[in-house]
């Protein structure tokens, strides 16, 4: 991308990364300041008293491989919302600079721009059109100001995935201007995956994937921003050295070798997803169960409060995204095993019962 340096902050372009420590294989390491010795318990292959390579470059090669990009389009980051951070510090300046938001959306994009004085910029979902982009209403906020356009697809919480084509469109809107930012943490559960498709046609596009949802991987907090190799460079320059711990790396490329875990897994989640849609959708008071390409479901109900309360009674907890006014009555569930989603709609079934009686 010819222009990606033009569109970060001035300090950002005038950065000088910091200059980590070499090291090289089968010479002794005496230039990092590390122990010698090993502590009790470390059965790891290098050495958890030795710093993780500045950059985990196994792990973003597996990455890259099963992306089917290049090594140098992929930035490892401690979850997907550690990208989101960076993003937001490299591409805006405080006051100055924009983003915009689709709510109902992932409530970690507004955090990230309050924090960094970053202007946010909000352009709901068309209802209507099933949670939709806007495009209309989009282009009609954008400005020199506006730098980053977040994209969550499939969404959290409606888990509607945004039609390829409609990403497509605001690419193009925003090109020359800024970037669109595609948050995919959960596209693996959806009917088809356009990552590669979309990187190879735009070049003012950042994908975002994480380790956390399908690979079972959410405790070694493992994401990565894939993009061209310009936005990576620059992304990658306000990243701390040795930033992803050696344990972490490890367990992310043993996930990564388990495809067919994986595949079933999915598939499951598939069925289960199906089946308590329907049967959520049967239970007095549920006014609508959204159709979802994720791995939870978004439920209207007529009094959400009652169902929060009867399946945390049954020993489960439930998401209540009734207080958002562009959610208003709903709530999100996480599609579970299917023994877990039979405890969860026998504690409903039970607020029926207690309802009717």
């Amino acid at each position: 991308m010819s222009d990606a340096k033009d569109l970060a902050r001035p300090e950002i372009r005038d950065l000088r990364p910091y200059r980590a420590a070499p090291y090289k294989a089968g010479l002794l390491r005496l230039n990092a300041n590390e122990t010698p010795w090993r502590p009790s318990g470390d059965n790891s292959a290098d050495g958890l008293n030795h710093y993780p390579e500045v950059r985990p470059f196994h792990l973003q090669e597996t990455l890259a491989l099963r992306y089917g990009i290049d090594p140098g389009q992929v930035l490892v980051t401690r979850g997907s919302s550690d990208a989101i951070d960076l993003l937001i510090r490299c591409f805006c300046r405080p006051a100055e600079d924009d983003i915009v938001i689709c709510p109902p959306t992932f409530g970690m994009y507004e955090v990230y721009a309050q924090l960094q004085g970053a202007g946010i910029i909000k352009v709901p979902l068309d209802v209507q059109q099933g949670y939709a982009l806007d495009l209309a209403g989009i282009e009609t906020v954008l400005s020199p100001r506006t730098k980053l356009l977040f994209v969550c697809s499939p969404n959290n919480p409606t888990g509607n995935r945004i039609a390829t084509e409609q990403i497509d469109s605001a690419c193009r809107a925003v090109k020359g201007n800024g970037l669109v930012v595609v948050d995919a943490a959960y596209i693996e559960f959806s009917s088809s995956d356009p990552t590669r498709e979309l990187l190879d046609r735009h070049d003012n596009i950042v994908i975002l994937r994480t380790l956390s949802k399908a690979f079972g991987l959410a405790g070694i907090r493992c994401g990565a921003a894939l993009a061209s190799a310009a936005i990576i460079d620059l992304v990658g320059c306000i990243l701390p050295p040795y930033v992803y711990p050696t344990p972490c790396a490890d367990a992310a490329l043993a996930g990564l070798s388990a495809d067919d875990e994986l595949n079933q897994r999915v598939a499951t989640l598939r069925s289960e997803r199906q089946r308590l849609s329907a049967a959520l959708a049967n239970l007095p008071g549920v006014e609508q169960v959204l159709p979802s390409e994720a791995n939870f479901v978004l439920v209207r109900a007529s009094e959400p409060a009652r169902l929060v309360a009867a399946a945390k009674d049954g020993g489960v907890l439930i998401r209540d995204f009734s207080w958002d006014p562009f959610t208003p009555g709903c709530l999100r569930i996480t599609i579970g095993s299917a023994e877990q989603n039979d405890q969860l709609l026998a504690a409903l079934a039970g607020q029926r019962n207690e309802a009717e009686s």
